[in-house]
């Protein structure tokens, strides 16, 4: 209708502009101290030592604040590469819920993937939770609820929550997914899958992307054949760097070698 405000979602970028700044700060702060050492400290071994040594620095914040740049256009969602829309899509495929069902999304950011959920399964109601820290200051559960709105997705809600001890009773949910969330926090993170596969009930699905390296997880083949013994169904842990998701060139270059997709059903 004209002169009706058109509202269009704000999922941010995975990558933080405040954190590419930083690197270049760094950048920037050690080439001004590099060359003001060089100039201004008598000669002699120490002066040369400090002058490359902060020389070394700049070069390396700047090779930080290049790949900081890279990550933020091939996250972002008006880009050409659109890789966080293309995973958030990928993941939410994994999730199909009847009329009434719960969906569970945790450390739901920006609300991207609890979102493509209730768009995909708009009878279903999707819970959303996170933490929202200042290691993401740009994301909140007002921005969610904004986002759900300009989507125009009813049936969800965005709560303060914590993925390690989860506030809701065992066998809540009917599915529950997440995005690139556990691998961020300290622990064992065997042990945070566990939590929230408790709250899912018997017969839900589950749709979990992250990090599954070894250095990360430990031993995931053992995890999920301990799933299994456990009577979970049709357990899987998805490869999503062969071309799912992104490229395995991409993800080494990214950080996100042993990106994996764990799906199944309790």
């Amino acid at each position: 209708m004209e002169g009706e405000e058109i509202m269009k979602p704000d999922y941010k970028n995975w990558m933080p502009k405040g954190m590419v700044y930083a690197f270049l700060g760094g950048a920037a702060g050690c080439g001004v101290l590099a060359l003001v050492a060089g100039l201004l400290l008598s000669g002699g071994t120490f002066r040369s030592v400090l002058t490359i040594c902060l020389a070394a620095l700049a070069v390396v914040f700047l090779g930080m604040t290049i790949w900081g740049v890279l990550m933020r256009r091939a996250f972002s969602y008006d880009g050409r590469r659109q890789m966080s829309k293309g995973i958030i899509e990928g993941v939410a495929e994994h999730v199909k819920l009847s009329a009434g069902a719960r969906c569970l999304d945790v450390g739901c950011g920006s609300g991207a993937l609890g979102i493509a959920v209730g768009k995909r399964n708009p009878r279903a109601e999707i819970v959303g939770i996170d933490r929202w820290g200042k290691e993401y200051a740009s994301f909140s559960r007002e921005l969610c609820e904004k986002n759900a709105r300009a989507e125009g997705v009813v049936h969800i809600t965005f709560r303060q929550g914590d993925a390690t001890h989860l506030d809701f009773p065992d066998e809540t949910f009917d599915a529950v997914v997440s995005n690139y969330v556990y691998h961020n926090i300290p622990g064992n993170r065997q042990q945070y899958l566990m939590e929230t596969l408790r709250t899912l009930k018997k017969g839900g699905t589950f749709a979990l992307h992250d990090i599954f390296s070894k250095m990360k997880y430990g031993d995931m083949e053992a995890f999920v054949k301990r799933l299994k013994e456990m009577g979970y169904e049709k357990v899987e842990l998805i490869d999503t760097t062969d071309g799912m998701f992104m490229k395995r060139s991409e993800a080494l270059w990214m950080g996100l070698s042993g990106s994996a997709l764990l799906v199944g059903r309790k």
